[in-house]
C-alpha cells in the first residue's frame, strides 16, 4: 500500500510517503508558507523513494480541526491530486493524529487528550484510547474556552498533547493537571501519523471518493471579521 499524506492545520507543515509500512516525511514549521512548499515536498519524497504518482494507492489528509486557510489548502490538495489520479481519499481527524504522539504514556498505553491552540480564546480538544496500531475517539470534538473543558470519569492513565495546553497562559494544563501523567504542549500534528492512521483506515474500506471529503472546522462561523481577527491575534 501506498499512501501520500498531507497536514497543514496548525503553523506546522508536513508531507508523508507510506510505503507499505515504512514512512518517509517533511516536517517544518512553516506559518503561511504552506502553500508554497506542500507541493515541492511531494515531488522531493516521490522522487527520492522513486515512486511515480501512478502508483500511489490512496491520499490522506488531516482533515482539521484547526486554521482555517491550513485545513483548507489540506483538502484542497487532496482533493486535486486524487482527481487527477483517480485515487481515493482518506480523512484522519487531526486531533487523532496529534493524539499518536501521547499514546506511549509510562505503562505504553496511556488514553490521550490531544488540544490544539484555536484562537480567539478557545482550544479544539479530542480524547483518545489506543487501539491496535491506532487510535480510537472517546466522544466527539470539542471546540470552546479551555476553562469550560471537562473529562470524563478517568479511565486508566492519561496524557496530554498539543498547543492548546499552551494557549491562554496554560489554563487548560491547570485545568486537567491532576489528570494528567504527562504534558507536551510543545506537540504538532505529523503527516507521518496522518499516513498510519490513514493506511487502517484504508485497509478496513473508509476511503471515500475526493468529492466527498469533508473539512472539520467545528466552527460554524469559519470566515471571521476583521475585527474578529483583530481580537484573535490580541489573544495569542
Amino acid at each position: 500500500m501506498k499512501l501520500l499524506a498531507f497536514e497543514t492545520s496548525t503553523e506546522a507543515c508536513s508531507v508523508a510517503l507510506w510505503l507499505d509500512g515504512e514512512v518517509r516525511e517533511r516536517f517544518e514549521l512553516a506559518p503561511r508558507r504552506h502553500a508554497e512548499v506542500a507541493l515541492p515536498w511531494t515531488t522531493t519524497l516521490l522522487d527520492e523513494a522513486g515512486v511515480k504518482r501512478s502508483q500511489i494507492d490512496a491520499i490522506a489528509v488531516g482533515r482539521g480541526p484547526g486554521a482555517f486557510t491550513g485545513v483548507r489548502l489540506a483538502i484542497a490538495l487532496a482533493q486535486g491530486i486524487a482527481l487527477a489520479l483517480d485515487r481515493p481519499v482518506v480523512p484522519v481527524s487531526t486531533l487523532a493524529a496529534l493524539a499518536m504522539q501521547g499514546r506511549g504514556g509510562t505503562s505504553g498505553g496511556a488514553h490521550v487528550v490531544a488540544a490544539i491552540d484555536a484562537r480567539m480564546s478557545e482550544t479544539y480538544v479530542g480524547m483518545f484510547a489506543p487501539d491496535g496500531e491506532g487510535m480510537r475517539a472517546i466522544g466527539d470534538e470539542w471546540l470552546g474556552p479551555p476553562a469550560d473543558f471537562k473529562m470524563p470519569g478517568r479511565v486508566g492513565e492519561w496524557s496530554g498533547v498539543g498547543t492548546g495546553f499552551a494557549a491562554l497562559d496554560g489554563v487548560l494544563s491547570r485545568r486537567l493537571e491532576s489528570a494528567l501523567v504527562a504534558i507536551d504542549p510543545m506537540a504538532l500534528p505529523h503527516a507521518a501519523d496522518v499516513a498510519l492512521l490513514a493506511s487502517i483506515d484504508f485497509a478496513s474500506g473508509k476511503a471515500l471518493a475526493p468529492e466527498h471529503v469533508e473539512p472539520a472546522y467545528l466552527r460554524n462561523n469559519v470566515a471571521l471579521t476583521l475585527e474578529q481577527q483583530r481580537a484573535a491575534r490580541l489573544n495569542r
